[in-house]
């Protein structure tokens, strides 16, 4: 058996790389429409999710009417090798951390078969800190999301797609599993998917909450009906605004300095906005989600939260600083999964960017503790 374990960002995106998605404008008599806009070279018709915020009907029928479903049958029957160029050519990439090209993931599928079955997982569990989006898709756009399953699924040879969903997301597994129903009533999934003689099936399975099931290998390992633990393989970057303000948003440019551009996901603080409690509170998140196989997780990111605490109120002595930065290079880069490593770059942003704070903290908490031994 193989299996190719995508993010879900990366998924709904194929087919519509692919083909011009139409899109219905929105006006009303006494409202006239809005006006176009315009960033960098894509305008609002290069939208590939046009229902992200639920103001349109999520069903078959209105996603059709948006463009869903066009022409799929023509696409699958170009066959592998056209649609993963066409995806290779796109510049696509993933959305699960490490901006891995689509089109040369899915290349690594489409090899001639050797009588085991291929299956395409789609990683929707979507815990990490800030990031909202799969679950917009799920919510609004489901049929995109399906529809990029069928496509993706032929270019690999897939004979089904298992969609792993995060536990809490009741609703959004909800209109997913009707969208699919629906798909198939339609005649789009199943044993000839869109008249195409192609078969191909999709499952959705709901997860139990935990946070290590989004690392690809433990997702397939809880899919099997395992302990979600990772198998063994070959975040959070934390950026002031003075290089927020001159570094281009990619994955290329945010790894010129030590950074990532991660899910994609931004949370955007001001200065009201303790980032020494908030670092803090990340890592306990951290501490409570490890799955403890690790012994440098289990044991070093418990250690990070003891300390960031103590960080907090400034009750460290500031040689503290030099020793967490050292800890979180110790498990960094030493466990199976990335949860240690994205424990571990909080920590070192906040160091890297903030130290002059952690001194004035530091140096605070003595003075009041000088204070009231004098008194």
């Amino acid at each position: 058996m193989s299996s190719l374990c995508l993010s879900l960002s990366a998924r709904p995106s194929i087919k519509n790389f692919i083909k011009i998605v139409s899109v219905s404008s929105y006006s009303t008599a006494a409202t006239p429409p809005p006006k176009k806009t315009k960033f960098g070279g894509l305008k609002d018709e290069d939208r590939i999710f046009t229902n992200l915020y639920g103001r349109h009907d999520w069903r078959i029928k209105g996603s059709m009417a948006r463009g869903d479903w066009y022409k799929t049958k023509e696409i699958l029957l170009k066959g592998n090798d056209w649609i993963i160029n066409e995806v290779k050519k796109s510049g696509l990439r993933g959305r699960g951390g490490a901006g891995f090209p689509t089109g040369l993931k899915m290349s690594f599928m489409s090899r001639p078969p050797d009588g085991r079955p291929k299956y395409l997982v789609v990683n929707a569990d979507e815990g990490e800190p800030g990031t909202c989006k799969d679950r917009e898709i799920m919510r609004h756009d489901p049929h995109k999301l399906i529809e990029g399953c069928l496509v993706a699924g032929r270019a690999m040879g897939a004979c089904a797609a298992y969609i792993y969903i995060r536990g809490e997301f009741y609703n959004e597994a909800s209109n997913l599993q009707i969208s699919i129903r629906e798909a198939y009533d339609a005649g789009f999934l199943g044993k000839n998917a869109c008249g195409s003689g192609y078969a191909f099936d999709i499952y959705v399975h709901r997860g139990a909450g935990a946070y290590i099931c989004g690392e690809e290998t433990a997702l397939i390992e809880s899919l099997e009906g395992k302990q979600g633990k990772p198998r063994m393989k070959p975040p959070f970057p934390l950026l002031p605004k003075s290089v927020c303000e001159t570094v281009l948003m990619d994955f290329d440019a945010l790894v010129s300095v030590q950074s990532g551009l991660g899910t994609a996901a931004v949370i955007v603080m001001n200065k009201q906005t303790d980032v020494v409690r908030a670092i803090a509170r990340l890592i306990e998140f951290y501490k409570h989600e490890s799955c403890g196989q690790c012994t440098p997780c289990r044991e070093g990111v418990g250690w990070l939260s003891k300390i960031m605490n103590r960080f907090v109120t400034g009750n460290a002595k500031p040689d503290e600083i030099d020793m967490i930065f050292e800890l979180s290079k110790q498990i960094e880069g030493h466990t199976i999964c990335a949860l240690g490593d994205a424990a571990a770059w909080p920590v070192q942003g906040l160091i890297r960017h903030f130290r002059p704070e952690l001194e004035r903290r530091m140096k605070e908490h003595e003075s009041k503790k000088g204070a009231a031994r004098a008194s």
